[in-house]
Protein backbone atom coordinates (compact mmCIF):
# COMPACT_ATOMS: atom_id res chain seq x y z
CA UNK A 1 0.00 0.00 0.00
CA UNK A 2 1.20 3.22 -0.89
CA UNK A 3 1.14 6.16 1.41
CA UNK A 4 -0.73 9.39 0.17
CA UNK A 5 1.57 11.70 -1.02
CA UNK A 6 1.63 15.05 0.77
CA UNK A 7 0.54 18.43 -1.08
CA UNK A 8 3.55 20.17 -2.04
CA UNK A 9 4.33 23.30 -1.33
CA UNK A 10 7.05 25.58 -2.58
CA UNK A 11 10.64 25.82 -0.40
CA UNK A 12 9.45 29.70 0.18
CA UNK A 13 5.89 28.49 1.39
CA UNK A 14 7.13 26.08 3.80
CA UNK A 15 9.09 28.66 5.80
CA UNK A 16 6.44 31.20 6.28
CA UNK A 17 5.03 31.51 9.65
CA UNK A 18 0.94 30.76 9.62
CA UNK A 19 0.58 34.31 10.51
CA UNK A 20 2.28 35.92 7.43
CA UNK A 21 0.87 33.31 5.24
CA UNK A 22 -2.42 34.45 6.34
CA UNK A 23 -1.65 38.04 5.58
CA UNK A 24 -0.62 36.89 2.08
CA UNK A 25 -4.03 35.08 1.53
CA UNK A 26 -5.93 38.14 2.67
CA UNK A 27 -3.62 40.66 0.25
CA UNK A 28 -4.41 38.09 -3.09
CA UNK A 29 -8.21 38.20 -1.60
CA UNK A 30 -8.33 42.28 -1.69
CA UNK A 31 -5.96 42.26 -4.58
CA UNK A 32 -8.57 40.33 -6.56
CA UNK A 33 -11.97 42.14 -5.30
CA UNK A 34 -10.37 45.47 -5.97
CA UNK A 35 -9.90 44.14 -9.65
CA UNK A 36 -13.16 43.00 -9.46
CA UNK A 37 -14.08 46.80 -8.66
CA UNK A 38 -12.38 48.26 -11.16
CA UNK A 39 -13.71 45.90 -14.36
CA UNK A 40 -17.69 46.76 -12.69
CA UNK A 41 -17.18 50.81 -11.97
CA UNK A 42 -15.49 50.97 -15.77
CA UNK A 43 -18.68 48.40 -17.08
CA UNK A 44 -21.03 50.70 -15.80
CA UNK A 45 -19.51 54.19 -16.84
CA UNK A 46 -18.85 53.02 -20.44
CA UNK A 47 -21.21 50.34 -21.25
CA UNK A 48 -23.80 50.23 -19.48
CA UNK A 49 -25.95 51.84 -16.84
CA UNK A 50 -29.13 51.51 -14.68
CA UNK A 51 -31.88 54.20 -15.28
CA UNK A 52 -35.41 54.24 -13.20
CA UNK A 53 -38.56 54.17 -14.82
CA UNK A 54 -40.44 57.47 -13.49
CA UNK A 55 -44.15 57.77 -14.54
CA UNK A 56 -46.67 55.74 -15.76
CA UNK A 57 -46.16 56.85 -20.01
CA UNK A 58 -44.50 53.30 -21.12
CA UNK A 59 -47.11 51.07 -19.28
CA UNK A 60 -48.12 48.19 -19.55
CA UNK A 61 -44.28 47.69 -20.99
CA UNK A 62 -42.15 49.41 -17.87
CA UNK A 63 -43.93 50.27 -14.80
CA UNK A 64 -43.49 53.30 -12.18
CA UNK A 65 -40.19 52.60 -10.06
CA UNK A 66 -38.83 49.66 -12.85
CA UNK A 67 -34.54 49.65 -12.94
CA UNK A 68 -33.52 49.05 -16.17
CA UNK A 69 -30.42 48.06 -17.81
CA UNK A 70 -29.53 50.92 -20.42
CA UNK A 71 -26.47 50.90 -23.39
CA UNK A 72 -25.59 53.05 -26.08
CA UNK A 73 -22.37 51.06 -27.28
CA UNK A 74 -22.96 50.62 -30.94
CA UNK A 75 -26.60 51.51 -31.00
CA UNK A 76 -28.17 53.14 -33.88
CA UNK A 77 -32.06 53.46 -32.99
CA UNK A 78 -34.68 51.43 -35.04
CA UNK A 79 -38.66 50.96 -34.85
CA UNK A 80 -39.54 49.27 -31.84
CA UNK A 81 -36.59 49.74 -29.58
CA UNK A 82 -37.23 51.20 -26.36
CA UNK A 83 -35.14 54.08 -25.82
CA UNK A 84 -34.00 56.67 -22.53
CA UNK A 85 -32.99 59.88 -24.25
CA UNK A 86 -33.08 64.36 -22.66
CA UNK A 87 -34.16 66.75 -24.43
CA UNK A 88 -32.94 70.19 -23.55
CA UNK A 89 -36.37 71.77 -24.48
CA UNK A 90 -38.48 70.22 -22.28
CA UNK A 91 -36.43 69.47 -19.08
CA UNK A 92 -32.12 69.08 -19.47
CA UNK A 93 -32.29 67.33 -16.05
CA UNK A 94 -34.96 64.52 -16.49
CA UNK A 95 -33.70 61.69 -18.89
CA UNK A 96 -37.28 59.90 -20.79
CA UNK A 97 -37.88 56.63 -21.48
CA UNK A 98 -40.12 56.22 -24.96
CA UNK A 99 -40.47 53.76 -27.92
CA UNK A 100 -39.06 54.61 -31.47
CA UNK A 101 -42.07 54.57 -34.01
CA UNK A 102 -40.46 56.42 -36.94
CA UNK A 103 -36.73 56.82 -37.98
CA UNK A 104 -35.19 59.44 -40.24
CA UNK A 105 -37.21 59.64 -43.73
CA UNK A 106 -39.80 58.27 -42.69
CA UNK A 107 -43.14 59.81 -42.98
CA UNK A 108 -45.59 59.90 -39.30
CA UNK A 109 -49.29 60.27 -39.37
CA UNK A 110 -51.87 59.45 -36.65
CA UNK A 111 -55.63 59.05 -37.19
CA UNK A 112 -56.69 60.21 -34.17
CA UNK A 113 -60.44 59.08 -34.58
CA UNK A 114 -59.53 55.77 -35.13
CA UNK A 115 -56.87 55.68 -32.98
CA UNK A 116 -54.23 54.29 -36.08
CA UNK A 117 -50.54 55.25 -36.31
CA UNK A 118 -49.31 55.18 -40.07
CA UNK A 119 -45.73 55.21 -41.33
CA UNK A 120 -44.97 55.83 -44.73
CA UNK A 121 -48.97 55.18 -45.33
CA UNK A 122 -49.04 52.13 -43.81
CA UNK A 123 -50.46 51.31 -40.03
CA UNK A 124 -48.65 50.22 -37.24
CA UNK A 125 -49.31 46.44 -35.60
CA UNK A 126 -48.86 48.09 -31.96
CA UNK A 127 -49.60 45.01 -29.36
CA UNK A 128 -47.65 46.65 -26.61
CA UNK A 129 -49.65 49.82 -26.39
CA UNK A 130 -52.25 50.62 -23.25
CA UNK A 131 -54.75 51.96 -25.98
CA UNK A 132 -55.49 53.36 -28.83
CA UNK A 133 -53.75 56.67 -29.59
CA UNK A 134 -56.63 59.22 -29.31
CA UNK A 135 -54.89 62.22 -27.40
CA UNK A 136 -53.37 64.54 -30.26
CA UNK A 137 -51.29 67.02 -28.14
CA UNK A 138 -49.62 69.28 -30.47
CA UNK A 139 -49.05 66.57 -33.28
CA UNK A 140 -50.16 68.14 -36.95
CA UNK A 141 -49.27 65.63 -39.59
CA UNK A 142 -48.17 64.30 -41.41
CA UNK A 143 -44.44 65.00 -40.45
CA UNK A 144 -41.29 63.57 -42.25
CA UNK A 145 -38.48 62.48 -39.74
CA UNK A 146 -35.50 64.88 -39.82
CA UNK A 147 -32.26 63.27 -40.72
CA UNK A 148 -30.22 61.84 -37.62
CA UNK A 149 -33.61 62.18 -35.49
CA UNK A 150 -36.06 60.19 -34.87
CA UNK A 151 -40.03 60.26 -33.46
CA UNK A 152 -40.85 58.41 -29.82
CA UNK A 153 -44.21 57.97 -28.01
CA UNK A 154 -44.99 56.55 -25.24
CA UNK A 155 -46.63 52.71 -25.03
CA UNK A 156 -49.50 54.17 -22.83
CA UNK A 157 -50.39 56.91 -25.44
CA UNK A 158 -53.01 58.94 -24.11
CA UNK A 159 -51.23 59.68 -20.69
CA UNK A 160 -47.83 59.81 -22.52
CA UNK A 161 -45.53 63.24 -23.02
CA UNK A 162 -43.89 61.99 -26.38
CA UNK A 163 -42.93 63.84 -29.92
CA UNK A 164 -46.65 64.75 -30.74
CA UNK A 165 -45.37 67.26 -27.65
CA UNK A 166 -43.81 70.28 -29.35
CA UNK A 167 -41.56 70.84 -26.55
CA UNK A 168 -39.88 67.53 -27.27
CA UNK A 169 -41.11 66.57 -30.99
CA UNK A 170 -38.50 65.12 -33.65
CA UNK A 171 -35.59 63.71 -30.93
CA UNK A 172 -31.58 64.16 -32.42
CA UNK A 173 -30.53 60.91 -31.69
CA UNK A 174 -27.16 62.68 -30.33
CA UNK A 175 -29.39 63.20 -27.18
CA UNK A 176 -30.17 58.74 -26.76
CA UNK A 177 -28.68 57.63 -23.44
CA UNK A 178 -29.02 54.74 -24.93
CA UNK A 179 -31.34 51.15 -25.58
CA UNK A 180 -33.65 49.84 -22.90
CA UNK A 181 -32.33 46.06 -22.42
CA UNK A 182 -33.95 44.39 -19.52
CA UNK A 183 -35.59 45.23 -16.07
CA UNK A 184 -33.60 44.42 -13.52
CA UNK A 185 -35.49 45.48 -10.66
CA UNK A 186 -38.19 44.97 -8.85
CA UNK A 187 -37.51 40.63 -9.29
CA UNK A 188 -41.24 40.36 -10.55
CA UNK A 189 -41.16 42.44 -13.39
CA UNK A 190 -37.76 41.02 -13.98
CA UNK A 191 -37.28 40.25 -18.04
CA UNK A 192 -35.68 41.34 -21.75
CA UNK A 193 -37.76 44.37 -22.85
CA UNK A 194 -39.08 44.03 -25.99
Amino acid sequence: MKKKEKETKTPEEEQLPKDQQLRLDMYDWIQSLMVALVICIALFIFVVRIIDVSGSSMWPTLKNGDKMIVSDLFYKPKYGDVIVFKTDSYDPNKALVKRVIATEGQEISIDFDRGVVYIDGSPLEEDYVAELTTTKLDFIGPQKVPEGCIFVMGDNRNASTDSRKKEIGMVDERMILGRAYYVAFPTGDMGWIS
